[in-house]
């Protein structure tokens, strides 16, 4: 069986240094390259074609938006994970693409089991609980029209109050769906729902049946 190749992003050499000497010893696993900026990414992932991408928060903060996206397309096979220490501030960086998240701070065997679970097509989510848990992938519950306007919200990092506002609707009729979709979708927080939005909005999800139009319609604006 083939290595998985992970590609590193970076700011601090002694970092890629070290991870490096840490993918050398896995069997499962191996160094595709690494970068230390933005700009060496995007000329050496095209080169490398990586299966995993593995970014740093420091890293991450200047590629937020249009950069970050050039830097997937330079490698469209490849998923993303962001390597960060500020989990609660994750959540509107979320829609960029990333497959997970994992804090810093937890031991070298939570990194490397982090990226085998995303290499193989799970989702790694470390939330608020002291242990991350993998989720593998499930099939999209079909959502409500007004369901996937908040699940997209909710991935671009708005509060209830700011989707309330933006959707014309009252912050209690927010918090309603949100806990039919947290229901549907089979997750527990407004993180793990973030990190589901793309599966959740795609296409092929994007027409509720009658009944739950119908029943979308019952709830109070």
């Amino acid at each position: 069986m083939r290595a998985v190749r992970v590609f590193v992003c970076d700011c601090q050499p002694i970092v890629l240094e070290g991870l490096a000497r840490v993918l050398a010893g896995s069997p499962e696993l191996e160094l595709a390259g690494t970068a230390l900026t933005p700009e060496e990414a995007l000329d050496r992932l095209r080169e490398t074609a990586p299966d995993l991408i593995l970014v740093s928060e420091e890293f991450e903060l200047p590629l937020h938006g249009r950069s970050m996206v050039a830097m997937k397309s330079a490698a469209p096979q490849a998923r993303l994970v962001l390597w960060t220490s500020a989990l609660s501030l994750q959540e509107g960086r979320l829609q960029l693409g990333f497959s997970g998240v994992l804090d810093k701070r937890r031991p070298v065997s939570e990194l490397l089991e982090c990226l085998k679970v995303v290499a193989e097509g799970g989702m790694w989510i470390k939330g608020h609980s002291e242990t991350p848990e993998p989720v593998k992938p499930r099939s999209p519950p079909r959502l409500t029209r007004r369901e996937r306007e908040i699940v997209r919200l909710v991935a671009e990092g708005l509060k209830n109050r700011e989707i309330a506002q933006a959707l014309s609707i009252s912050p209690g009729t927010v918090k309603v769906h949100l806990m039919h979709v947290f229901e549907k979708a089979g997750v527990e927080d407004r993180l793990q729902l973030a990190l589901l939005a793309r599966r959740l909005l795609s296409p092929d999800h994007a027409e509720p049946s009658r009944a739950e139009a119908e029943w979308a319609e019952q709830l109070p604006v």
